[in-house]
């Protein structure tokens, strides 16, 4: 099976089919923009929260929800939205994503309570689910050899620079007031963007879709759903909820929803048809060995963003626009190391990944010295040698593992394949802030901001170390 334009057309006799257009330089910055659109807001929200709280009312487990309710379903969702960008047509599927996307995010600048501000984040992330696995799928489908290799490497910079750059684009638009609007800047600027985004993506983005696409799994799509939520909903909102008995029943289920998941989709596989999550996908070393470096890298990503967030503003006391600018050097660095990989992985393979992960684990150790050293003097200054190793390290291991993930799917499942890391990634970002998060407010309301913070980075250290051991099993060779 390949993937083809729209309209679909039969199979000739020899079972080949017309490829579809490459993607051009154009093509490829639309569909990096709708890869960034979704992370920048998952991140952006953290610098605003205490004027969120302030102007709604909202209240701690209120702002849970704001952050928890846009991710839980972004992440319930995206295997789905590439089954979907499968079935219907890539393209269809991100100008649908976009547009809804758009318009989730002027629901959420116009919100005029916190439970109507929850609905639309809830919307908004649903509307991300269909928009961003048809990026990756189009990449998969419309590029081969180096182009397909930069074009991955340029995602995962994208990727990493976005979750970096939300908070400081957030905390400068509520610095900036614009118009008055405070807070509501930071969804209404995804408007014009959305638009722009619109009308790139009709004229430059080739329509891609599996010659013969699976039909929905029902059953699987449930099961995976009921699972996440599982797992998710209690650890994001137990701690400000204080851990009622649901919490505590919810995680007792998750396991047996996950091996019912599992029992379906692997029953599913043996009959012939195509299960949401197919295991055989996860028969491909490449793909099984790089998700369980993705899954630790985007725990400690998610949580250190989160925790750094409050640390700076309601520990040291910075503002939203100087707490934003001390992760300046972090995303500075992850850059230009993005931009190195292509070359570097040319040369020394996957071991690029074990040097990001000890050289992030450096940097981890350093901003522990820094903060049990000068807390609560601390200003982006001092704070600038953690961050930038921290930065480079992550900019070294997360291109690299997006084309490690994906480099023997085939391109018929290029939908599921990148459903399926993109679902690893956001439930693991999501993971993060909330048993990290949870971990640092816990230890901050008990032993102070000082200890909770290295408390935090070490354990998230401690992944990074998971993290350089698991690079050592990953194929030495990126394809």
């Amino acid at each position: 099976m390949s993937t083809s334009t729209t309209p679909p057309r039969a199979l000739p006799a020899t079972g080949h089919t017309r490829h579809p257009a490459p993607l051009g330089s154009l093509g490829l910055f639309t569909v990096l923009l709708g890869s960034a659109l979704p992370l920048i807001d998952f991140f952006i929200v953290n610098v605003a929260l205490p004027t969120i709280d302030h102007d709604l009312a909202a209240g701690p487990a209120m702002l849970e929800l704001v952050v928890a309710g846009y991710g839980l379903a972004y992440a319930v969702l995206l295997v789905l939205g590439g089954r979907l960008g499968d079935l219907f047509g890539r393209r269809r599927l991100f100008l649908v994503g976009m547009a809804a996307f758009g318009l989730t995010s002027l629901a959420c600048g116009l919100a005029p309570d916190a439970w109507t501000l929850v609905g639309a984040r809830v919307a908004q992330g649903a509307a991300s689910a269909l928009m961003l696995p048809q990026v990756l799928a189009t990449i998969q489908a419309t590029t081969s050899g180096p182009r397909r290799a930069k074009a991955l490497s340029l995602y995962g910079a994208t990727a990493g620079l976005s979750m970096v750059a939300g908070q400081i684009l957030g905390g400068v638009l509520v610095a900036a007031d614009i118009a008055g609007t405070g807070w509501r800047a930071i969804f209404l600027v995804n408007v014009p963007v959305a638009l722009l985004g619109l009308a790139l993506a009709s004229r430059t983005v080739p329509d891609t879709r599996a010659e013969r696409p699976a039909p929905v799994d029902v059953p699987g799509t449930l099961l995976l759903a009921i699972a996440l939520l599982t797992l998710l909903a209690p650890l994001t909102e137990g701690r400000a909820a204080g851990w009622p008995l649901w919490t505590w029943l919810s995680l007792a289920v998750f396991p047996f929803v996950a091996r019912a998941f599992w029992w379906v989709e692997r029953r599913a596989d043996r009959q012939g048809r195509t299960p949401l999550v197919p295991p055989s996908l996860l028969g491909l070393v490449s793909l099984r060995r790089g998700l369980a470096l993705v899954l630790p890298l985007s725990i400690g990503f998610g949580g250190f963003m989160f925790v750094i967030a409050v640390a700076l503003q309601q520990g040291l006391g910075m503002g939203a626009v100087v707490s934003g600018m001390a992760l300046v050097p972090m995303a500075v660095a992850f850059f230009g190391a993005s931009l190195a990989g292509p070359r570097l992985v040319r040369r020394y393979g996957s071991r690029i990944v074990t040097a990001g992960g000890l050289i992030q684990g450096a940097g981890l150790l350093v901003l522990v010295a820094t903060v049990r050293a000068g807390w609560p003097e601390l200003g982006a200054l001092e704070l600038l040698p953690g961050m930038a190793l921290a930065g480079l390290g992550q900019g070294l291991q997360l291109p690299v593992l997006f084309r490690i993930v994906l480099s023997d799917v085939p391109a018929e499942r290029a939908g599921v394949g990148s459903g399926v890391m993109v679902t690893t990634q956001q439930s693991a970002l999501a993971l993060g802030v909330a048993t990290l998060g949870s971990l640092f407010l816990s230890l901050a309301a008990s032993s102070g901001m000082r200890a909770a913070l290295s408390v935090t980075l070490l354990v998230q250290l401690g992944a990074v170390a998971l993290t350089v051991l698991l690079s050592l099993r990953l194929p030495r060779t990126v394809g």
